[in-house]
């Protein structure tokens, strides 16, 4: 399954992880936000060109975005936030 079948349908934090979020990831992301405005899972033939050019557009803004932020919090663990979330998913689903 590739990462777009496997996106979730929220939108993760991407900045400030070790390691770092690569592209697929951000264009994923911005794949699921263009979905979300836009209302197409995927396009019509008439509005596959402005779907298409408005994921790149916002895979380039999000990278640029990502690249300049700074911050002086800890790294985080991507594998440690995901094994949290699994925890905290189970938890809610038990009862």
């Amino acid at each position: 399954m590739d990462l777009e079948a496997r996106m979730c349908r929220n939108i993760r934090t991407l900045f400030n992880f070790e390691p770092p979020a690569t592209d697929d990831e951000v264009r994923a992301a911005c794949l699921q936000f263009v979905r979300k405005v836009s209302g197409f899972r995927s396009p019509s033939k008439a509005n596959e060109k402005a779907f298409h050019q408005a994921v790149e557009e916002t895979t380039a803004v999000t990278r640029k975005l990502i690249g300049s932020l700074t911050t002086q919090a800890a790294t985080r663990n991507r594998e440690v936030e995901v094994d949290k979330a699994r925890r905290k998913y189970a938890l809610r689903n038990q009862g």
